[in-house]
């Protein structure tokens, strides 16, 4: 067994996606590195799809495209507010336009506040379910009838660990809204399975991905990275954090025609974490 991969994602290109179009939805990263984002939209680029890319961030979003251009892949890349509804209803009306149908969705955009019941105000409550729940609501909302025309599709929902149990820190309204994730699409899988589309979530654990060095590290330990890491490596008994390329090959074989009789169900990432009864 393999416990490091190489700084770069390893070239694989074996076309288990030739021809699909693929929406990535929070594609960019908030630093260097592999975000689960960036990370799938370079794989699903490398085994064949085109790839139309969104994110809020301009310059991240195009740090990934131009990656996936660099290598020959095919990338379109549109700057995209995923919690704003006609925003998105536009978004897939012109996917649709440009590709002509949408055969695969991620749904990637997230990002945690602290803070339990008490603590956590209203507004980032709100602020919470909008970001980590509303988003993939509504990209699922506007990408299921554009999969409807087309025949078919898969839909990939990113959650999270937090949404399965306690992962070390309060974060109710991220918690909440990931564990809503999951059933959102169980929900959406039975009820768009006589339509030929799948729907899935992938639930990472711990990663140690940009999110890690831009945010987490300032929220938990007063900006020690270090501490912060030793932490969260501390909860994993594979005794190592993944990063956003595990999530994106979890991602990769759920949008796949190898995951042809998988729907309805998560594919957890997490090192065994969740297994844990401590």
């Amino acid at each position: 067994m393999t416990r490091d991969l190489p700084d770069g994602l390893p070239d694989r290109r074996r076309g288990r996606l030739a021809g699909r179009i693929a929406v990535i939805g929070g594609a960019g990263s908030v630093g260097p590195g592999w975000g689960n984002g960036r990370a799938t939209a370079v794989i699903f680029a490398r085994e064949g799809a085109t790839v139309l890319l969104a994110d809020r961030d301009e310059e991240s979003l195009e740090v990934t495209a131009r990656q996936i251009r660099d290598e020959g892949g095919t990338a379109h890349a549109s700057v995209l507010d995923v919690t704003e509804p006609a925003a998105v209803q536009a978004y897939f009306a012109e996917c649709e336009r440009r590709a002509g149908r949408v055969d695969i969705l991620v749904n990637n955009v997230g990002g945690s506040r602290p803070g339990g019941a008490v603590d956590l105000s209203l507004e980032d409550w709100e602020s919470q379910l909008r970001t980590n729940l509303t988003s993939a609501f509504l990209a699922c909302k506007h990408a299921v009838p554009v999969m409807r025309r087309g025949g078919g599709g898969a839909i990939v929902n990113t959650a999270s660990a937090s949404g399965l149990r306690w992962t070390g820190a309060a974060q109710v309204g991220y918690a909440a809204a990931k564990a809503a994730v999951i059933q959102l699409s169980r929900v959406s899988a039975v009820e768009y399975a006589p339509d030929g589309i799948r729907v899935n979530t992938v639930v990472p654990g711990q990663l140690h991905t940009p999110m890690v060095e831009a945010r987490l590290a300032h929220q938990r330990a007063g900006g020690d990275v270090a501490k912060l890491l030793a932490q969260r490596q501390a909860r994993i008994p594979l005794g190592f954090m993944g990063d956003g390329r595990d999530t994106a090959y979890a991602a990769l074989f759920l949008a796949s025609d190898e995951a042809r009789f998988v729907t309805g169900t998560e594919l957890v990432v997490d090192g065994g974490m969740t297994a844990r009864c401590d």
